[in-house]
């Protein structure tokens, strides 16, 4: 008997070193697929030197998998002048690229799958409505110049997916009230980290690790480390994060910034702005391995963000046993305990500041079982297995004639 063929839409190539939640997403969910799927994806080719729109077999994660590059994307985490997401939808359109199971993790690409056959998900990363309505730059998502135009097509797609999941409850249930026709296929899901990939150290190993990246760096021995990992846009708020360090003030502190972006350059001018240059080091675009390396050791994990879903940053620094301190968004604030992280009631310097500090101060009050014990829930062994085996289920009841 055939195995059932997952495809994945998602525009990026799986082996650059690629920020963001929703490409650590796909890996898990590729790494952890069980052997009855086939697994397909549909990203972009990594340089010239690689042959588009064919497919290839290649490994990803210990997986075999079909790959589909549409064009070249030498660096997706630099936004160009045509978006991204436009240049990939573009590119599906006329081709029929169906199969049992096709998931989506942006909406625009589906335009093309109307006539797709097959069982459709739409994953919803963000609370798209407080996206939408975020005060600030309006270049973080091109959509919020034309809120309009974005819903009046997420109302013509939307009805085609069996299944829409978000990692977000307050987003389930705006999309719940806004399509009320089809709120039996909306539901909330577990965002999944890989707990075989952020996994804690002994706290002598992790004093002697962190030791060792204070000489590096040329540090005090006793330097507390606060990281940063993310894609440096808007959306994060970078610049807020410059901003509550500088106000952080603390004696032997070292920010550490993993990723790149944008506002890099902004960034940058911030930090030398604030004098701030010998106590904050831009790492740029890192590997998985690096950036697990870097949850292990740090003191604290901060998030500025204006708005979320669920990052999978957070929960890949719980396991890593490193407490976090986010702003008030997404389910991130529902999720932490009083000994696994702090949660600023106000978006500001100073109130980010006061939160690293009662951290820093006080590590005895956020053990690492506490913060491992929060990401548990989340761990790719602990979801994964019930979400294939819902969809195995599924497609051999359709298989069978009686879906």
């Amino acid at each position: 008997m055939r195995k059932p063929v997952l495809t994945i839409f998602y525009q990026f190539n799986p082996w650059n070193s690629s920020i963001g939640g929703i490409q650590s997403l796909i890996k898990v969910f590729i790494k952890y697929a069980p052997q009855e799927f086939d697994l397909r994806l549909v990203g972009t080719g990594a340089d010239k030197s690689q042959p588009l729109l064919k497919w290839q077999t290649a490994e990803l994660a210990g997986r075999e998998i079909s790959f589909l590059p549409l064009f070249t994307l030498e660096n997706d985490n630099v936004r160009g002048r045509i978006p991204t997401t436009l240049k990939y939808t573009a590119a599906l359109l006329g081709r029929d690229l169906a199969s049992d199971f096709m998931h989506f993790h942006r909406l625009e690409p589906s335009l093309a799958a109307g006539n797709w056959q097959g069982e459709k998900t739409f994953f919803i990363h963000n609370d798209i409505h407080t996206q939408m309505q975020t005060v600030g730059d309006k270049r973080a998502i091109l959509w919020r110049r034309f809120p309009a135009a974005y819903f009046a097509l997420e109302r013509l797609l939307i009805r085609q997916f069996s299944q829409i999941l978000s990692c977000n409850t307050e987003a389930a249930q705006f999309y719940r009230q806004r399509y009320p026709q089809i709120s039996d296929r909306i539901s909330y899901i577990k965002n999944f980290f890989d707990n075989e990939t952020f996994y804690p150290l002994t706290q002598a190993q992790r004093q002697s690790q962190r030791r060792e990246l204070a000489h590096k760096l040329g540090l005090a021995q006793e330097t507390n480390f606060i990281l940063f990992a993310g894609r440096l846009h808007p959306q994060k708020d970078p610049l807020l994060l410059i901003r509550a360090f500088a106000a952080l003030n603390q004696p032997h502190t070292h920010l550490l910034i993993a990723g790149d972006g944008e506002l890099a350059g902004a960034v940058r001018a911030e930090i030398n702005r604030w004098g701030l240059g010998e106590r904050v080091t831009m790492l740029g675009a890192i590997t998985q391995e690096e950036l697990a390396q870097l949850h292990r050791i740090a003191h604290v994990f901060v998030l500025c963000s204006a708005y979320e879903g669920l990052p999978l940053v957070v929960l890949e620094a719980l396991s890593s046993g490193t407490p976090v301190v986010t702003t008030k968004c997404g389910e991130t604030p529902k999720l932490l305990t009083a000994d696994s992280g702090v949660v600023c009631e106000q978006p500001t310097p100073d109130c980010i500041a006061d939160a690293l500090r009662r951290v820093l101060l006080h590590p005895e009050n956020y053990l690492i079982a506490s913060c491992v014990g929060t990401a548990k829930p989340y761990a790719a062994r602990n979801v994964m297995g019930n979400i294939y085996g819902e969809m195995l289920n599924r497609w051999q009841l359709r298989r069978l004639g009686n879906w």
